[in-house]
C-alpha cells in the first residue's frame, strides 16, 4: 500500500522533535536508520562520522543517483522567543513548526519517502541505484561528511535537498573563512607614543581591504567579502594599548577561484603595508576548524569550500525539469545564495549536482521556522518524478 502523506507529515514531526545540533545528531540518526530499515532500504549503515546511508537497486544496469540531506541544525537560541517550541513539531495553519523544518528535516523526510514510494511503484524494475545520504556537520563544515559518502557510494550524480522554493539550483558561490591578525606593542594608554596600537594597524588594513576588486560571474553574480567579527587583546583594555587585533573575513568565492589565489589577495595587502609602514605587522591565513562527531571521531577541516556550476543542458538538469513538469510543478533554473554540501560533490569532485527541495530559503535559521505541509507533500512528488526520469 502506498505511503500516505499523513505518514510523511508525522515522520517530519518526529525528526523535528529530536534535537540534532552539529556533532550531536545521534538520536535523529538512529531514528532515521530504523525508518530506512522499516521502509525496505538495502545496505543501511552508519559511517564513522555518523552519517546514515541506504539504497534501493534496480534489476537493470544504470547510473548511481545520490540524494543528499543533512541531519544537523543550527541552535534555536532563546526558546522563549518562539511562539511554537522549536522541538515541538506543532502543526498550525497548514504549517509544521520547529527548528530544522525548512533546513532541512522536512526535505530529508520527503527524499526518504520519495525513494520508498518509487520502490513501492517500481519494485526493482528500473535502471541503476538510488542512494540516500543523511549527513552530519553540514551547518558548520559544508561537505566535510561527503568525502566518506563519495568513497563508499561513488555517485554519478547528486541531488541536494536544500530549500529551493521548487526551483532547480545549478550552482552556488563558494566560501572561504580567512583570519587576519595585526600586531603592535603594548604600553600604558596615557603614553601612546611608547607603544604601537594593533587596532590602528587593523584599521590601516581594513582601509586597504575595501579597495579590493572582486570578480563577477554571469550566473552566480559578484564575489563577496565581509568582516564578520573583530577582537583585540588585551580585552578589556584596562588602560593598555592593544598588542594584537584579529578579524574574520567571510569570502564568498566564484567558480574558478582557487584557495591559494583567494588567500593571496589578502596576504598581498598585509605584505604591502608591512613594506610601506615600519609600524605595521600582521599575517593572514585560512581558518582551520575542528569537529567532534557523536561517534567519537575527531576531524580537522580547512574552511575553504569551492564554488560550483553545472551546465543547464546537463542530463541531470533536463531530467529534473522534465520530472517536475510531469508532476505538475512549475520550476525555473537558479542558484543557491548560500553554501551547501555541493561544494564537495561538484566543487571538489566534479560530480554533476543540482539542488531541489521544499520551502523558502529565507525561512531557514529563523525564529518560528516552519515548512508548509503543501510544500512538503509537493516536493515528495517532485523527487519521485525526477527519479523516474533519471532511471528510465
Amino acid at each position: 500500500m502506498r505511503l500516505k502523506d499523513e505518514e510523511l507529515i508525522e515522520f517530519t514531526r518526529q525528526l523535528v522533535q529530536r534535537p540534532s545540533l552539529s556533532g550531536k545528531e545521534q538520536d535523529v540518526a538512529e531514528y532515521i536508520k530504523t525508518k530506512l530499515e522499516e521502509l525496505g532500504f538495502e545496505e543501511v549503515r552508519t559511517d564513522d562520522m555518523g552519517s546514515v546511508t541506504g539504497c534501493i537497486k534496480g534489476n537493470k544496469p544504470g547510473k548511481t543517483i545520490l540524494l543528499d540531506g543533512h541531519m544537523d541544525t543550527v541552535s534555536p537560541l532563546d526558546t522563549t522567543k518562539w511562539a511554537h517550541h522549536p522541538y515541538s513539531g506543532e502543526i498550525e495553519d497548514g504549517k509544521i513548526f520547529g527548528r530544522g523544518t525548512t533546513d532541512m528535516k522536512g526535505s530529508l523526510a520527503s527524499m526518504i519517502f520519495s525513494i520508498a514510494r518509487f520502490m513501492e511503484k517500481k519494485k526493482a524494475d528500473f535502471s541503476g541505484e538510488i542512494h540516500i545520504a543523511c549527513t552530519v556537520y553540514e551547518e558548520v563544515f559544508e561537505g566535510v561528511a561527503c568525502k566518506q559518502i563519495v568513497k563508499e557510494i561513488k555517485p554519478d550524480m547528486v541531488i541536494i535537498g536544500e530549500a529551493t522554493t521548487s526551483t532547480i539550483k545549478i550552482g552556488q558561490r563558494g566560501r572561504a573563512e580567512i583570519q587576519v591578525e595585526t600586531f603592535g606593542k603594548t604600553g600604558h594608554s596615557s603614553h601612546p607614543e611608547n607603544g604601537i596600537n594593533a587596532v590602528l594597524n587593523m584599521n590601516k588594513f581594513i582601509n586597504e581591504l575595501k579597495k579590493l576588486k572582486l570578480t563577477n560571474h554571469e550566473i552566480l553574480g559578484e564575489g563577496i567579502l565581509e568582516i564578520t567579527d573583530i577582537m583585540s587583546n588585551p580585552y578589556p583594555g584596562d588602560s593598555m594599548i592593544p598588542e594584537t587585533c584579529q578579524i574574520t573575513l567571510d569570502r564568498r568565492t566564484l567558480v574558478g577561484e582557487k584557495k591559494k589565489n583567494v588567500l593571496k589577495q589578502v596576504q598581498d595587502i598585509v605584505e604591502r603595508l608591512r613594506e610601506s609602514d615600519t609600524q605595521f605587522d600582521g599575517k593572514a591565513y585560512l581558518v582551520q576548524g575542528e569537529g567532534y562527531c557523536y561517534t567519537g571521531k575527531r576531524f580537522k577541516s580547512e574552511r575553504f569550500y569551492p564554488a560550483w556550476i553545472i551546465d543547464k543542458e546537463e542530463k541531470l538538469v533536463q531530467a529534473a525539469i522534465s520530472g517536475l513538469e510531469r508532476a505538475g510543478i512549475q520550476t525555473e533554473l537558479s542558484h543557491f545564495d548560500f553554501c551547501t554540501n555541493g561544494s564537495y560533490y561538484c566543487g571538489k569532485k566534479k560530480i554533476p549536482t543540482i539542488g531541489y527541495g521544499p520551502s523558502k530559503e529565507n525561512i531557514a535559521h529563523t525564529i518560528d521556522e516552519y515548512i508548509t505541509i503543501e510544500e512538503l507533500t509537493k516536493s515528495c512528488k517532485g523527487f519521485e518524478s525526477i527519479l523516474e526520469e533519471l532511471t528510465n
